[in-house]
């Protein structure tokens, strides 16, 4: 019979066990899994029992008052994910002979896209009825870690290009501009040198944004280093603290979901400034696409443009330039 060295695993059942097991795991409770699976605990712990014997190893061991993995429930939960990326692919390469999207799409983005991707994969759920979305939204070095582990179908990045193999397809210009308060001497100012800008106090992102990234780059192409002021986890917490006057700032011009006095701060007419930028969506070089990931890039590729104006006027009809 091929395949006799997994022979155990082929039989009824295995997909279920591996799916409980999964759960009460990442969830740290076989009662939240059992909640999240939709079956009574006693269920999930059957299962669990079940998927051991199948094994042929314990998957948890007691230590002292804890229950915790043996190495075997570790390599086991490893395992998980890889059979179920595995079924969800063979599942979106169907979707295609079936003529229809349909099937998952697992998406994640910085913070400082979060409300942009929300609404864009609910414009492409609302389009396609059949497809799951989900949205994760992590700091830019933990979505670099996640796109290691093939944890999500697809990314947002303002700055993909860092050295990384990634496809990048742009889909919105959000360009960088200088921010100032209303009471900045410079915003009198018609014309500002980039030499003049660099003796400013700055507001900038903590290390990891792909902004900072950015914006470093531009100081070290001019042979200047920042003055750093202050650094922020946050675009919003940063033109909170441009508005309160602590310094100057260079931030996308536009963001969907952020207050309307923040977006109204007076941009500095600085040499060479606006300065282009784009969001991206990505993935690893060298990764072959599911069905549904594909359409979300034709969609965001037709319609993302349209749809980041809409966010801009719905939530800021007053945004000034």
């Amino acid at each position: 019979m091929p395949h006799s060295e997994i022979r155990r695993y082929l039989k009824h059942g295995t997909l279920t066990q591996l799916r409980a097991f999964e759960a009460c795991v990442r969830l740290g409770s076989g009662t939240r899994a059992a909640e999240e699976l939709h079956m009574a605990q006693p269920t999930a712990s059957v299962l669990v029992k079940k998927l051991s014997e199948t094994v042929g190893l314990p998957l948890f061991e007691q230590v002292g008052k804890h229950v915790q993995q043996t190495e075997a429930g570790e390599r086991v939960y490893a395992c998980c994910g890889e059979v179920f990326r595995a079924l969800q692919g063979m599942e979106e390469a169907l979707a295609d002979l079936r003529g229809a999207a349909s099937g998952r799409l697992r998406f994640a983005a910085p913070p400082t896209a979060a409300h942009f991707a929300s609404r864009l994969l609910d414009a492409f759920a609302a389009r396609n009825p059949r497809v799951e979305v989900s949205l994760e939204i992590h700091e830019r070095p933990a979505l670099f870690r996640r796109m290691r582990a093939s944890d999500d179908d697809l990314y947002m990045l303002a700055e993909p290009s860092d050295g990384r193999d990634l496809v990048a397809q742009a889909i919105v210009a959000n360009p960088l501009v200088v921010l100032a308060s209303d009471e900045h001497p410079l915003t009198a100012e018609k014309s500002v040198s980039f030499a003049r800008l660099a003796t400013e106090p700055l507001l900038l992102h903590a290390p990891g944004s792909g902004t900072r990234m950015a914006i470093l780059r531009l100081f070290a192409r001019h042979g200047m280093a920042p003055n750093i002021r202050a650094e922020f986890g946050t675009d919003e917490a940063i033109r909170e603290a441009v508005l309160a006057g602590l310094g100057v700032s260079i931030l996308p011009r536009y963001a969907p979901g952020m207050d309307a006095t923040l977006m109204k701060l007076p941009c500095l007419r600085v040499d060479g400034f606006p300065l282009e930028s784009h969001w991206h969506v990505v993935y690893p070089v060298g990764r072959r696409l599911g069905a549904v990931a594909r359409a979300f890039m034709d969609f965001a590729r037709a319609e993302a443009k349209a749809l980041f104006r809409d966010c801009l006027r719905v939530a800021k009809p007053a945004v000034s330039g």
